[in-house]
């Protein structure tokens, strides 16, 4: 950015990198209200239910338009398909990415146990007509989701300089540990990343210690999978030991501060983790769980949601921090750190360009605390990945955004009658579900928040921190 007394009437600046998200959410945006993070896992057959590859192209494709418009020009996008990953599916996310023209690193979301299978106690607890409705939606098993995986990373087709694969066993306990060890060793056999959900809610810390015995993080350690490879997504409640094995390991977190809000998982100690040298992305999630897929409001969300904490600043996040953390913290999370993210000889040429006659930048005061408070991507005119222009004065470059929307709609029109049914299933499940799991996080246990000694204890009765 130029100084303020620079004449300027635009600025260029490296794309914001989203460091987590999911491609199938963005024909879902807008269909929840006051769901927990497992609510939002049993309302997945309803609002992600029964995609064609066009629905998959589709949902893609708008959430890379949207986050290009709004200045973000990477992403790590864990996709879903169920009953397992197929390579029509990853094929038409991938040439969504392609025709957007956005870069994108492509991990589908596997795993072997459903979320009744995976919370201890959840399945017994439903009434037997229920059980047997559960009982339909179980995933493919372990060995063909991993053939599965393994043919899409032999057969990739799409050019691995825009989009490439990774792995994505999505939660831990979804998974056996003779599946996490599978999909580490395809992830390390083809060279590629593996990104999880890690302690996103407190349901599954407690659900993780009744399982291992001790934290996700602490087992994933066991396990091998932990390395400069891995991403753990979210991470609200990784405590203190949990936060150095990550560190250690020269893994990252993706930090998706309005998703960890929305669904009431709390707001993760992102300063704590910068100061153990642990690397920091930030990201939008899906739209299923923060309804856009806007980088700048990750950042702002980002910077107050650090603050609210405590009024103790020496624990706030600085604009200079939540800045790096979304261009050079997302790239290394992407594995893309030594050619994505900064501005420099060598890297690639993934700029945004800035009005600076915009509202949001009169007057230009401080750049970098604008682009983190003030910006919002209505200031945002132009776009560049790779050289290319992909969006010119504010319009995606050759897309006709009215036939667009009407596709959506047709889409999100003929996908409510197909997924009827599992909205209904989805009503009768959401209550008994929403008594169980809040049950379980009534658990007491106490983590270390930050560097410095500040602690919370989250107990039945406890307050969150102050």
């Amino acid at each position: 950015m130029p100084r303020a007394s620079t004449p300027a009437t635009s600025s260029s600046n490296p794309g914001l990198i989203n460091a987590h998200t999911h491609g199938h959410g963005n024909l879902s945006k807008g269909m929840g209200d006051r769901w927990t993070l497992e609510l939002l896992l049993t309302a997945a057959p309803w609002i992600s239910g029964n995609r064609t590859v066009e629905d998959k192209y589709l949902s893609t494709y708008i959430g890379a338009l949207e986050m290009l418009q709004k200045g973000c020009t990477a992403c790590y996008d864990l996709t879903v398909e169920f009953p397992q990953p197929t390579p029509e599916g990853l094929g038409a996310v991938a040439q969504a990415y392609a025709d957007a023209g956005m870069r994108a690193v492509v991990a589908p979301m596997v795993a072997n146990l459903t979320l009744y299978e995976a919370i201890p106690g959840l399945l017994e607890a439903l009434p037997g007509a229920l059980k047997d409705a559960v009982a339909g939606l179980r995933l493919a098993p372990e060995e063909a989701s991993l053939a599965a995986m393994r043919k899409a990373l032999t057969d990739w087709r799409a050019d691995r300089d825009l989009v490439r694969p990774a792995v994505a066993p999505t939660i831990p306990h979804h998974c056996s540990d003779a599946f996490l060890r599978a999909c580490a060793a395809l992830a390390r056999e083809f060279g590629v990343g593996l990104h999880s959900h890690i302690q996103e809610s407190k349901t599954q810390v407690i659900v993780g210690l009744k399982t291992y015995g001790k934290t996700q993080t602490a087992h994933l350690q066991d396990l091998g999978l932990l390395g400069p490879d891995f991403v753990a997504a979210h991470g609200v409640w990784l405590d203190d030991d949990d936060i150095k094995r990550l560190a250690d390991h020269g893994a990252s977190v993706a930090h998706n501060p309005g998703s960890n809000m929305l669904l009431g998982n709390g707001i993760a100690a992102v300063k704590g983790m910068l100061e153990r040298g642990l690397n920091v992305g930030i990201g939008t999630d899906g739209a299923a769980c923060c309804d856009n897929q806007n980088m700048y409001e990750s950042l702002r969300v980002a910077s107050y949601g650090s603050k609210v904490q405590g009024p103790d600043n020496r624990h706030w996040l600085a604009t200079e921090e939540i800045l790096e953390a979304a261009s050079v913290g997302s790239a290394r999370a992407l594995g893309l750190g030594d050619r994505i993210g900064r501005i420099a000889k060598g890297y690639k040429a993934d700029l945004v360009f800035i009005d600076l006659t915009h509202v949001n930048w009169m007057p230009l005061n401080d750049p970098t605390n604008q682009l983190v408070h003030t910006e919002d991507g209505a200031g945002v005119h132009s776009v560049m990945v790779g050289g290319r222009m992909v969006v010119d004065n504010r319009r995606p470059v050759g897309v006709d955004l009215g036939a667009l929307a009407r596709r959506a709609a047709a889409a999100a029109e003929r996908l409510a009658r197909a997924n009827a049914a599992n909205r209904g299933l989805f009503e009768r499940l959401g209550g008994l579900v929403n008594m169980y799991c809040p049950g379980l996080a009534r658990t007491p246990y106490h983590i270390d928040r930050f560097a410095g000694g500040h602690h919370a204890h989250y107990g039945p009765l406890a307050p969150a921190p102050r």
